[in-house]
């Protein structure tokens, strides 16, 4: 990592991802919690959380993705899009966005041109549509693979090696990578 401080993503940590009776599930989610608990606390307060959200009305081809997911078009404030317990104190104002990819402007200011590191759900879906984003941005990404989990162990996998396609703006680290990163002189604070 560079010697600016990275700030760090937490992507799309929520009960709809989190619960085992949704349709959303993430198996290994209960996994991601600690690893990203130690990335929020080593990078605090360098530290945004995403969600994703239902939009009012679908678009597009979002419209025939809501046929397929009805359950899932609630409003923000549902309890199924808030952020799990284990975060709720730490989240904050979270960046909220109806698509895949938490590039927005908002979470662009917040990072500035420090590097990026992102942690959550699901590697195969949003954590992969935020890296590219960003990546394309000319953002240096880090995604901490061990504070990431994917639909399915083989999904987790396959979208990491898609990540490492994209060496060097995309790399795929661990979380003792990064922490290491900072407690190194040039890693900064």
């Amino acid at each position: 990592m560079t010697s600016r401080a990275p700030w760090l993503a937490v992507v799309d940590m929520q009960n709809v991802f989190a619960d085992p009776g949704s349709p959303w599930f993430t198996p290994r989610f209960a996994e991601t919690v600690e690893p990203v608990r130690r990335l929020v606390e080593a990078l605090a307060p360098r530290v945004t959380f995403t969600r994703f959200v239902a939009p009012d009305v679908p678009s597009g081809a979002w419209v025939a993705y809501y046929e397929q997911w009805p359950f899932a078009l609630e409003p923000p404030g549902s309890p199924l899009y808030r952020i799990v317990d284990a975060f709720a104190a730490q989240a904050g104002p979270t960046v909220d966005a109806v698509t895949f990819g938490k590039w927005t402007p908002a979470l662009a200011a917040a990072v500035g041109d420090r590097p990026l590191v992102l942690a959550g759900v699901s590697t195969d879906c949003c954590v992969l549509s935020t890296a590219l984003a960003a990546a394309d941005a000319g953002v240096e990404v880090h995604v901490a693979a061990d504070a990431c989990a994917g639909v399915d162990d083989d999904a987790h996998r396959r979208a990491l090696d898609v990540m490492r396609l994209y060496g060097p703006l995309i790399r795929v680290v661990t979380l003792d990578d990064v922490i290491g990163a900072l407690a190194a002189p040039e890693g900064g604070r």
